[in-house]
């Protein structure tokens, strides 16, 4: 097997994670990546963000112990009658529990660092909220693996040495990824080699004995399965995860930094929810449903405030229509991130949320809803319509009659839109309601601790109050003693509804690791075959007496009775896997052809396998396979949207099955199969 090309990712050797590591190509629909990459971010390189790695990492392995503890002494109180030694353990578990919640807050702090996750650019934006890697300890496939390859394909587990050290090394480098798209890919290529793995070594009623440890990206608590679905779901869980820092690490003081957060965001619940609806059973809370659709829903509501930031920044006019529109997308941002509140007020999701989000949501839903106020009293206030009527005033009295939710009591609202007076005293009442949702999102802010210390958050709650404040003032006369009305709900629109971005496997393509044991048509780890058969043929006057089928690897398609194969022992469904010692699992029917005819006088020794019929479905897709595999015959395996999807039911943690289509393959005598000429590249011949 050719030796995969290799990429080292950049790190910054800075105090700061450098611009490169930030820099954000997001791969297209019909993109690929045709090399292998083996390194992530240097673990001992001391950027900023490898410290925040390795504190995680600490609190981590902090909490474990803990809970260990823990767990000992409530088994010791369960089990003892002493009353003095239940008090001794009574006061333990107390200093246990005090620890555990201080870490949490620890590690809650990290997942909202400012100085990592989020952009330094001078441009005064609302922070957003990304999510942290879920840590994970190393994991020695040797033993398993190598005891696997000799117990199930009997072969020396020596020869694949090189190859289990690949996907360990692989393996290492995946969990400390940088954060750029060399990062997203080497986690993608991890999870794509995860389907060859699960399909060579891991059977449907049998695992591989091999423990993964994963921590639980916000608590830290961590939870330990065999289930490769468990595997395969935390790395799926942080390319979700990588995706949300780069969006929150680009600079949206410019509409192409916007555009990229947008797609990063939207590839983020992508994952989310592709997590969410394809696997179950989650052992921790981070992958749980209600967790999973906490934050697709919260992915959104970024996507939405997004696009909000992009229409201010390309909206330079100030007509009243212009002003309208900012105020319904504000509003549509403001209900989204509500929607989110609600969702973390879940049961579940009200004691592990961290409170710093459930803050940072609550203050972004208020701040909104002050602008989209803020909004409506600038279109109100600052714009006239012409007295002479014409297009522009009925676009603009069309769009003010559709621009409440419910219609206000008072004088209608096209007579509100030609008296400057009224307009007036609804854009005072408009300021009204935008200075008191500034000072509750001031408010919410400043109970929160780590928000306290986001410095930027507080200029942009503190440069939106003062704005509304200096408005309001201009509006206000001393004269003006009638009460302010209450100002109506503002309707929420949207021109650019959220996408949520389907994730897409085949953006990086891999190569089996383990391929030289043969195409996974037949040699997987759901498929049984008796040993390996060595066939001594010598050609006669009516040749070999045999007839070959199918590539990678060839089938005995039948044998003549009485013929030299017949009685050497060959028989109809019979695979060949070598030719006078040559291996020919992956070779073509018209190059075992070859080596069948250009053989010696003294004959041909072949390596046969017998593939027993132990289940149906994998062996109908085994001989489906097996005659249509031009991609296996090319080593190069497209890991396309069905990676992943196996049927194996995995311990506690599953995918979800999905129906299967009819393979159109019917069943023959004893192990063979027929199919259509139509899918046979090569005719069958008798040899």
């Amino acid at each position: 097997m050719e030796e995969p090309a290799t990429r080292q990712c950049e790190v910054s050797p800075s105090d700061g994670a450098s611009d490169d590591d930030m820099l954000l190509t997001l791969p297209s629909e019909g993109g690929s990546y045709n090399g292998s990459i083996r390194k992530g971010s240097d673990p001992l390189a001391q950027t900023q963000r490898s410290k925040l790695q390795h504190r995680r990492a600490r609190i981590n392995q902090q909490i474990n112990k803990e809970m260990r503890m823990r767990a000992g002494a409530e088994n010791l109180f369960k089990a003892t009658t002493n009353n003095k030694v239940r008090e001794t353990v009574a006061l333990e578990l107390s200093f246990v529990n005090s620890n555990l919640q201080l870490l949490k807050e620890e590690l809650e702090e990290l997942n909202s660092n400012m100085e990592v996750y989020q952009t330094d650019s001078e441009a005064v934006n609302v922070p957003m909220i990304p999510l942290g890697l879920k840590e994970t300890k190393e994991v020695d496939f040797t033993v398993s693996i190598q005891d696997f390859i000799c117990e199930h394909y009997g072969e020396d587990s020596s020869v694949y040495d090189r190859e289990i050290k690949e996907l360990m090394e692989l393996r290492q480098a995946m969990r400390t990824p940088s954060r750029n798209q060399t990062g997203l890919e080497l986690l993608m290529e991890y999870y794509n080699q995860l389907y060859y793995l699960d399909q060579r070594f891991f059977p449907l009623h049998r695992n591989l004995g091999v423990h993964f440890h994963w921590y639980d990206s916000l608590t830290g608590v961590p939870s330990c399965q065999r289930a490769l679905a468990f595997e395969k779901g935390s790395v799926l869980f942080n390319v979700a995860a990588l995706y949300t820092q780069i969006g929150a690490r680009q600079d949206r003081s410019a509409a192409a930094g916007i555009d990229r957060a947008i797609d990063a965001f939207q590839r983020a619940a992508g994952a989310f929810n592709y997590l969410k609806e394809n696997f179950s059973n989650a052992p921790s809370l981070d992958m749980s449903g209600p967790s999973l659709c906490m934050l697709v829903r919260l992915m959104v509501a970024q996507v939405q405030e997004c696009v909000f930031e992009r229409i201010t920044l390309t909206t330079h006019d100030t007509r009243f229509i212009s002003q309208l529109r900012l105020a319904q997308e504000a509003a549509r941002v403001s209900d989204v991130y509500l929607l989110v509140q609600q969702t973390m007020s879940q049961p579940l999701m009200k004691d592990y949320v961290p409170f710093s989000w459930a803050s940072m949501v609550q203050v972004k839903s208020e701040h909104f809803r002050a602008l989209s106020h803020y909004y409506a009293a600038i279109a109100l206030c600052d714009h006239t319509l012409s007295e002479e009527g014409g297009d522009c005033d009925e676009e603009a009295e069309k769009a003010f009659l559709t621009f409440y939710i419910n219609t206000p009591v008072g004088p209608p609202l096209s007579q509100v839109l030609r008296d400057p007076e009224k307009r007036r005293r609804f854009g005072k009442a408009h300021l009204r309601r935008a200075v008191i949702r500034h000072e509750e999102a001031m408010r919410v802010h400043s109970l929160c601790k780590i928000l306290r210390k986001m410095d930027i958050l507080q200029d942009v709650l503190s440069v939106t109050h003062r704005r509304s404040l200096d408005k309001y003032s201009e509006l206000d006369r001393e004269d003006d003693f009638d009460e302010t009305a209450e100002a109506p709900e503002i309707q929420s629109v949207t021109h650019q509804k959220p996408d949520i971005t389907p994730i897409n496997f085949s953006t990086v393509q891999v190569i089996d690791i383990f391929q030289r044991l043969g195409p996974l048509s037949v040699f997987c780890a759901r498929a049984r075959w008796g040993p390996v058969r060595l066939i001594g043929l010598q050609r006669r006057e009516g040749g070999l007496g045999l007839t070959l089928r199918g590539d990678s690897p060839v089938l005995v398609a039948g044998v003549v009775p009485g013929g030299c194969a017949a009685e050497a022992g060959l028989r109809e469904g019979d695979y060949i896997v070598a030719v006078d010692g040559q291996d020919c699992k992956w070779a073509k029917h018209s190059e075992v052809v070859n080596m069948l005819k250009t053989s010696s006088d003294q004959g041909v020794e072949l390596s046969v396998v017998t593939l027993h019929s132990h289940d149906t479905q994998v062996e109908r897709r085994a001989i489906m396979l097996s005659h249509n595999s031009d991609k296996e015959n090319t080593r190069q395996r497209v890991m396309g949207g069905a990676k992943g999807q196996s049927s194996a039911s995995l311990l506690n943690w599953n995918r979800k099955k999905k129906k299967r289509e009819g393979s159109g393959v019917t069943k023959r005598l004893g192990s063979t199969f027929s199919l259509s000429f139509g899918s046979i590249r090569d005719a069958e011949a008798l040899y």
